[in-house]
C-alpha cells in the first residue's frame, strides 16, 4: 500500500506570518489540526498535532506499534502538501520498525477524507518516505 500522498489545496494556508511558523517556509499546522479532527470523526484517534523542525505530525498507535502521520508543505510551495507515514522503531538503532500493515486503517481513512473534501485536488499516492 502506498503511504505517501501529495495534493493541492488552498484550504491550509497559514493565517499567521512566516515568523510564527516552526521554521521559515515550513507550513502544516492548519493541515495537521484539520486532519486530527477529520480522522477522529472517522473513528481513527491520533494525538493532537505535534511539531518538529521539518513540520508537523500526528501520533497513531495500533497494537503496540507507533506511527507518525507527517504533514507539511512541499518545499517552496504554499498550496502543495505532503502527508506520509513514518513507521517508528521499537528498539534502538531503528530496528523492529512497526509494520505498515498496522496503519492500514489510518491510511484508508486518510484516503477517504482527501477524496471527499472539496477544495483538495490532484491527489497522488506513492511509496512512503520511510514506511
Amino acid at each position: 500500500m502506498n503511504s505517501c500522498v501529495d495534493f493541492k489545496s488552498d484550504i491550509f494556508k497559514p493565517f499567521l506570518s512566516d515568523d510564527a511558523q516552526v521554521n521559515p517556509g515550513r507550513l502544516g499546522a492548519e493541515l495537521a489540526w484539520w486532519l486530527s479532527r477529520e480522522l477522529a470523526q472517522k473513528g481513527v484517534e491520533t494525538s493532537y498535532p505535534q511539531y518538529e523542525d521539518w513540520g508537523w505530525y500526528l501520533e497513531y498507535v495500533a497494537d503496540d506499534n507507533e506511527y507518525w502521520l507527517c504533514c507539511g508543505n512541499v518545499d517552496g510551495e504554499d498550496s502543495l502538501w505532503r502527508v506520509y507515514l513514518d513507521c517508528k522503531a521499537k528498539g534502538f538503532w531503528g530496528r523492529n520498525k512497526a509494520p505498515v500493515e498496522g496503519a492500514f486503517r489510518l491510511l484508508g481513512a486518510l484516503a477517504e477524507i482527501l477524496s471527499a473534501t472539496e477544495g483538495i485536488s490532484d491527489v497522488r499516492w506513492q511509496a512512503g518516505e520511510s514506511a
